[in-house]
């Protein structure tokens, strides 16, 4: 691989010498540039910094941009001589020692094969394949029956001869694929993304069919259904609520509950992203006069310093920027700035913060604080300590985390305040915020001294060293003092409410697997437009009870008079045991009663539990949608994985089969590109199954008339070219651009989806009705041709042989089939016209070739054929009265099943049968879009051929040049778009752009 090419400094006799990655060999000492990629797994020495950090980026590997500070021992601190001054983000270059390569490395490791999935309906297909050669197996059995019977010595001449052929396979598993991996998906207008110029992205090819069957969608909350974006909203400090909005989620619940809530106009202010606090009581110093600003200090400088964020740029609150692991963190650090306490550096061991008003109002200081430890997040701690040294040597543990575990670990005692704060956290949870608990505990020197002697140790083990720094961070994170909570708020996405709503008019559920809170999780439903539900709650020691008496009132409700619709609502907890193989069948009973599921508190491989359940359970088809880490495993999962390229890195989209920017495209992917792909694919499957066994009854009804002699009833090339070139573009044509009803009424009929979740068009009794009407099409074309040719002569005055009648029939199954397919086609453009009749005419142009070459022994009875049919008038009158005959019982059949028996888009069709559809195929109503010029010209920039961003290494190609043949990829944009691109193209230097 080019890769291995690439080279990296290594040093050699004291000298640095570039080396290709491929003979890099452990032991070697290496140097790391800003901007380069690390060759290998390696043990960080030295860096240019002087306090021996250095920052790294692992976009590479998970997605994620954001920063992570790494520190070398002190005793190699000076195994490099700081010559220059910063930056790899703040590192010129850093020193290592090469420890794995190659396959050895973490991340070969690590690697694990995405499980390969297969769709249900190609699953199928293996078994209609193995009734075909049933079928066939049972022909040939017959014949061969047939022959042990008929020849005797008396007919001994009609014995098999050895060079007989067989016939070929057919190319149907090819064309499948072929239809398959063309997807218009990418090029969707609809599911493109202005903002992030991020389009849609189908990552595999053999799932298209599938989106038109899901039935279960399994989403996460956070960055799926919300946008990531978290803004501080509200806070609770001693007891006191602080933020006078109204979250977004709150007015929609309100809404769909009829419940009146008052909004107060917030002030017109400019705020800063992720800032979206208003209340006067906490800015510019007024918590001074709060009766608790003791507690609103240590609030703020908790929230100052307890966490990882790295500033970036000017030591300005203005123009300063963090990078923070998660947005969460980042909001916090941003509320404590906007409160007085502005962090703007960090050293591998102190913390700087700028506090205002503390002392006295209006007075500014620079504080140090030592940080001593960082007891980080997982998810299994669910919280985040520090432990920090004042100026004035007071040690602090500040301690932040989910409201569970930071309650399990605080002091006796104060009860007033955690009663109230838990008021709090719940109010928070149902306005759908997301909340932290913060709390602080005092240390005397000698209890820390003790405590990080065991740390180090702990940190310093080969073995089980998380598990042990986990049970050292229990010893100190006990006895805290309640400060207060934060209420962070995450808003819907654009256009989801209205997505759920169009997605169940399609019969599809919608079940959210979310870590969120109780509260949080159902008022999501509730601001997601979802209906109003009958809410059942579990404790876990009556798991196995209460889901048994809920199951039994959810069978009275949906059989009585009202019906209400239902929902169900569970906790990891209780999830936990009621996933237990003993209660799996009555949670799936209880499941799939309700209309909606709300799973929260859930662990990741929770999430990909429930999937599985309903998937292996239920066996219905199942699409899992998510954007973080966490949701890797739900989306392998499922039947089908969808990535959001959200705010969490790109690793569910690494993990998916199709990738979308945001929640609402859901709506493109399922019901427009799923519903197609569906119909299309089942057209040409059938069409396959019946176009072939029509062209292979016609020669066994031969048989029958040859005494099961093996005699061949067509030529082989015949034989070889019928699924190559006489009847294979048609179905290309048909499985490309087919379609029943246009983009725009897919969505505006979304109970046209149903008929894909009932796989109304691939059940036994749509194989049976084709297998019927190619036996009636091939006894009609076989006895018609032959009946008729007994009598008809040539110009000469002969009888017809063989090869005349053979020649005669292969004409009229080649006719037959291909207007068989107009009739199947719900839309008929030029394109369906020259495919088949291109096909029609390589027949003939093929024939008259064939036919007019003097050839070898075994090919010589088709000479000059064709000509002589093509001279009587018998070949006209077959030629028009066989393939009318053969299609008269399926022309009857179509207009008894659309007028009696209407399909729902034939219906739709009838209702819009006088409206134009003026979209484009491929390109999805791009000419009718109704983007800005900006977005267009964004749209029509992101399709020309590009570089990739240094810094993402795997996301979605970023423009390098802008090109006047873009419109060659049918992509329409303002004139305004042209004159940029026409000027792009005409530049001599495409790097520097020319001022107009």
């Amino acid at each position: 691989m080019s890769i291995n090419n690439s080279t990296i400094e290594v040093l050699q006799d004291q000298k640095w010498v570039f080396t290709p990655w491929k003979k890099l060999q452990v032991g070697d000492i290496v140097k790391v540039k800003q901007d380069g990629f690390f060759p290998a797994d390696i043990l960080f020495l030295a860096s240019t910094n002087a306090d021996g950090v250095c920052y790294i980026e692992t976009a590479n590997l998970d997605g994620e941009t954001n920063l992570k500070i790494r520190k070398a021992s002190e005793k190699t601190w000076d195994y490099v001589t700081p010559e220059k001054g910063c930056s790899l983000r703040n590192t010129q270059y850093i020193v290592g020692a090469v420890i794995f390569t190659g396959h050895e490395t973490k991340v070969m490791m690590n690697s694990m094969k995405i499980p390969s999935k297969r769709s249900t309906l190609e699953k199928k297909l293996d078994k209609l394949i193995l009734t075909l050669f049933s079928v066939l197996f049972c022909m040939c059995l017959l014949g061969a029956i047939g022959s042990g019977i008929f020849i005797d010595r008396k007919y001994y001449y009609l014995r098999f001869d050895k060079s007989e052929k067989q016939f070929d396979p057919d190319n149907r598993f090819v064309m499948i694929k072929f239809i398959q991996s063309t997807q218009f998906i990418n090029n969707d207008l609809h599911m493109y993304h202005a903002e992030s110029n991020t389009p849609a992205l189908a990552r595999t090819s053999n799932l298209n069919e599938e989106l038109g069957q899901v039935e279960y969608i399994f989403s996460d909350k956070t960055g799926t259904l919300t946008r990531n974006l978290m803004e501080f909203f509200k806070c609770s400090i001693g007891g006191e609520i602080y933020g006078t909005g109204v979250s977004e989620i709150e007015l929609g619940a309100a809404q769909v509950t009829g419940r009146k809530v008052e909004v107060q106009d917030q002030s017109n202010a400019a705020r800063e992203k992720g800032f979206n606090f208003d209340d006067a009581r906490l800015m510019r110093g007024a918590w001074r006069n709060e009766p608790n600003p003791d507690s609103c200090k240590e609030f703020f400088r908790c929230l100052a310093i307890c966490h990882t964020v790295l500033p970036e740029g000017d030591e300005s609150p203005e123009k300063i920027r963090y990078q923070a692991a998660s947005p969460d963190e980042s909001a916090l650090v941003i509320a404590a700035k906007n409160f007085g306490f502005f962090f703007y550096k960090r050293s591998p061991t102190t913390i700087y913060v700028r506090e205002s008003h503390v002392e006295k109002m209006g007075k500014v200081q620079d504080v140090p604080y030592e940080i001593l430890n960082v007891l980080e997040f997982n998810s299994t701690r669910k919280r985040q300590s520090v432990v920090c040294r004042y100026p004035d040597g007071r040690l602090v543990l500040y301690c932040k985390g989910a409201d569970t575990v930071i309650y399990e670990r605080l002091v006796d005692g104060n009860n007033d305040l955690k009663r109230t704060t838990r008021e709090h956290l719940e109010q928070f949870g149902a306005s759908g915020l997301r909340t932290l608990c913060l709390a602080y505990r005092n240390l005397s020197p000698d209890v820390y001294e003790n405590w990080n002697e065991k740390y180090i140790q702990a940190k310093s083990a080969l073995r089980d060293r998380e598990k042990k720094l986990d049970e050292i961070a229990e010893l100190i994170e006990k006895d805290l003092i309640l400060i207060g909570c934060t209420a962070i708020e995450d808003k819907l996405q654009e256009g989801v409410p209205q997505c759920i709503e169009t997605l169940a008019r399609a019969g599809i559920k919608i079940w959210v697997l979310t870590g969120d809170k109780m509260e949080t999780a159902i008022n999501i439903a509730y601001g997601s437009k979802g209906d109003q539900v009958e809410l059942a709650r579990f404790m876990k020691e009556i798991v196995k009870n209460e889901l048994k008496r809920c199951n039994e009132e959810a069978q009275q409700y949906l059989h009585s008079a009202s019906r209400p619709k239902l929902a169900l609502v569970i906790d990891g907890k209780c999830l936990m045991y009621a996933l237990d193989p003993s209660l799996r069948v009555t949670l799936l009973n209880l499941s799939l009663n309700c209309s909606a599921v709300v799973c929260c508190r859930v662990s990741p491989l929770q999430k990909a539990q429930v999937t599985s359940l309903v998937k292996k359970g239920a066996k219905r088809i199942t699409l899992s949608i998510g954007d973080g880490a966490n949701d890797v495993s739900m989306i392998q999962a499922a039947h089908v994985g969808v990535g959001i390229s959200g705010q969490e890195g790109m690793q569910a989209v690494m993990a998916s089969d199709f990738a979308i920017a945001q929640f609402r495209f859901l709506t493109d992917l399922l019901l427009v590109h799923g519903r197609w792909s569906y119909h299309r694919i089942c057209k040409v499957v059938t069409y396959f199954f019946y176009k072939n066994l029509t062209f292979t009854l016609t020669q066994f009804w031969f048989t029958f008339q040859t005494g099961f002699s093996g005699q061949r009833f067509y030529d082989d090339w015949f034989q070889s070219l019928y699924n190559v070139i006489f009847t294979a573009l048609p179905v290309i044509i048909i499985g490309l651009f087919d379609k029943d009803v246009s983009a725009a009424l897919s969505k505006k009929y979304p109970e046209l989806y149903k008929e894909g979740i009932r796989n109304a068009f691939f059940k036994w009794r749509v194989v049976a009705t084709w297998a019927f009407f190619a036996i009636y099409q091939s006894l009609v074309l076989y006895y018609f041709v032959v009946a008729s040719s007994n009598r008809a002569m040539n110009s000469a005055g002969k009888m017809f042989g063989l090869w005349d009648v053979s020649t005669m029939a292969f004409t009229s199954v080649i006719v037959t089939v291909n207007l068989r397919l107009l009739m199947m086609c719900n839309t008929i453009t030029r394109w369906h016209h020259i495919s088949v009749g291109g096909s029609i005419l390589a027949w003939f142009i093929f024939v008259f070739i064939y036919s007019g070459i003097a050839l070898s022994k075994e090919q010589e009875n088709i000479y000059f054929v064709i000509y002589v049919l093509m001279s009587t008038f018998y070949f006209y009158f077959t030629l028009l009265l066989v393939p009318m005959a053969a299609l008269f019982c399926d022309f009857i059949y179509l207009g008894v099943q659309r007028w009696f028996f209407p399909y729902d888009y034939q219906i739709v069709q009838e209702i819009h049968r006088d409206e134009v559809d003026n979209s484009r195929i491929g390109l999805l109503e791009i000419g009718n879009n109704d983007l800005t010029p900006d977005e267009a010209r964004s749209y029509a920039i992101m399709q020309l051929p590009g570089q990739k961003s240094k810094h993402t290494g795997f996301a979605f190609d970023s423009p390098g040049y802008e090109s006047f043949f873009a419109s060659q990829a049918g992509v329409f944009v303002p004139q305004k778009a042209w004159d940029v691109a026409r000027r792009a193209s005409m530049r001599n230097r495409p790097k520097t752009p020319r001022k107009n």
